[in-house]
């Protein structure tokens, strides 16, 4: 990593994060050699929209997995509490995650200020009238037997409050993390393979607009070419020491 100067004069912060960022809490990412869809392809039918609400046997399969999913018992790790601590340190940081899994709230970042742009394992929504619960009730009844629950109101598919492949992110949840993204000084793009559209085009957004982008991942991206830098450390060892020089820098400025 080089002296940060990327870093001078920024008190406006958008952090795109994926997976990666949620690995060193022992939540598997999706295409790593490790991962999800690496492991077992043929999972990714139980992750179709289309096929998750025509084939009971894939819906089965979907609950299945999540019943013992890691994401339940995980905890956040370095990464998500530096982005914590950066926020109380006074820095504007907004952060569009492309993780379900809730730890960016439980690390202590405002949820007002956390963007999930594919939705939240922590509740289900029925495709039939829209109601939402909590995910564990529904967790409940898989666990006790009922390996397709149906929504208890209208007899409606039951979903995790996630998006699907082949669903569409809600539009207006795009055009706002569009403008978090061109009004911020500085975009982190951390744990993430930057190869899900559109989320993964708020860099060059960012970009477009001006601002810095900073990419955080493993293995190569497609907006690699857009950075000021790109960082090949891991989210939990680069994050805590990017925050700590904005969080300094911020301050500085501020004297």
């Amino acid at each position: 990593m080089n002296d940060m100067s990327w870093a001078d004069g920024v008190t406006r912060v958008a952090v795109l994060t994926g997976a990666g960022i949620s690995t060193d809490s022992g939540i598997p990412d999706y295409r790593g050699p490790s991962g999800v869809w690496t492991r077992d392809p043929a999972l990714v039918e139980a992750f179709t929209r289309d096929s998750f609400r025509s084939d009971p046997a894939v819906r089965t399969r979907f609950w299945r997995t999540y019943l013992g999913h890691a994401a339940w018992r995980a905890e956040p790790n370095a990464a998500h509490r530096a982005l914590a601590e950066l926020e109380r340190a006074g820095v504007a940081v907004r952060i569009l995650t492309q993780n379900v899994d809730g730890l960016h709230q439980k690390a202590g970042s405002s949820p007002r200020k956390v963007l999930e742009m594919h939705g939240t394992m922590h509740e289900v929504r029925c495709t039939g009238c829209g109601a939402r619960t909590p995910s564990d009730a529904t967790l409940a009844r898989v666990a006790a037997g009922d390996a397709d629950p149906r929504c208890l109101d209208c007899g409606g598919i039951l979903q995790l409050a996630v998006v699907l492949f082949g669903q569409h992110l809600d539009a207006d949840t795009v055009s706002h993390a569009e403008r978090i993204a061109a009004h911020s000084q500085l975009m982190l793009a951390v744990g993430t393979s930057l190869q899900v559209e559109p989320v993964a085009s708020l860099c060059a957004v960012a970009v477009n607009a001006g601002n810095r982008l900073v990419i955080v991942n493993r293995d190569p991206t497609p907006y690699d070419d857009l950075a000021v830098e790109v960082i090949r450390e891991p989210s939990g060892t680069a994050l805590p020491r990017i925050c700590a020089a904005l969080a300094t820098r911020a301050a500085s400025a501020v004297r």
